[in-house]
């Protein structure tokens, strides 16, 4: 018993020298890989798990998660009484994200990571999503532009909602965007409207079909 006792003692301290300061290129030793190795899923991807094959989870009715926000303008751009859409951005998410200035200059960073790619720098439409849509003849997936005059004149709220929600062949980012990075977006796309309103080819002449639709869906979505 003795013998094994002072051979122990010798061997721990060698152990724990050897893991102190010591560094390695060789991989770590992971009794359990399955922990190590742990399964995870993109956004907007399909998940074989759930019955409805969603990996962006929809919020459990009737619950609020602890980082929501419990205004309900700033949450769904609806007013507190639900009977129509927050007309600007509400003035605390200004407040909070230092102002117009950097929240337009947050906007522009989202904007150019999520919404660039398919509505374009200047958000003509004209992005390299839609220009390969269009190189195919997949016209009926060409977004709108945002100069088009009546996206100039919809509510914050509305625009608000459509990023939140998706709508058409455009995906929901309410998981994806933090909420007030989306109302972000919708600062730099007035923005982006504003510094485009004033050029004759602005405007589109031939409005996207199933707008109205696409925004009395996200209404109704708001409502349930």
């Amino acid at each position: 018993m003795t013998r094994r006792i002072s051979i122990l003692a010798l061997l721990v301290p060698t152990m724990l020298a050897g893991c102190v300061g010591d560094t390695s290129k060789e991989p770590p030793i992971v009794p359990i890989r399955n922990m190590y190795n742990q399964p995870r899923y993109d956004s907007q991807s399909k998940a074989p798990f759930f019955e409805d094959g969603r990996t962006m989870r929809p919020q459990v009715e009737g619950t609020l998660p602890v980082e929501a926000d419990p205004e309900i303008a700033h949450a769904t751009g609806r007013t507190d009484d639900n009977t129509g859409w927050v007309l600007e951005i509400p003035a605390p998410i200004v407040e909070r994200k230092g102002g117009m200035a950097a929240l337009i200059e947050r906007g522009q960073q989202r904007y150019g990571i999520y919404c660039a790619p398919c509505h374009g720098a200047s958000g003509d439409g004209r992005g390299v999503v839609a220009l390969r849509a269009d190189a195919i003849g997949a016209s009926a997936m060409l977004p709108p532009t945002f100069h088009d005059d009546r996206l100039r004149h919809i509510p914050d709220g509305q625009l608000f909602a459509t990023i939140s929600n998706g709508i058409r062949n455009m995906p929901a980012y309410r998981q994806s965007i933090p909420q007030d990075d989306r109302w972000a977006i919708v600062a730099y796309v007035r923005a982006l409207q504003l510094s485009q309103s004033s050029r004759p080819d602005a405007a589109s002449p031939n409005p996207q079909p199933g707008d109205e639709e696409g925004a009395q869906n996200d209404e109704t979505e708001q409502e349930q």
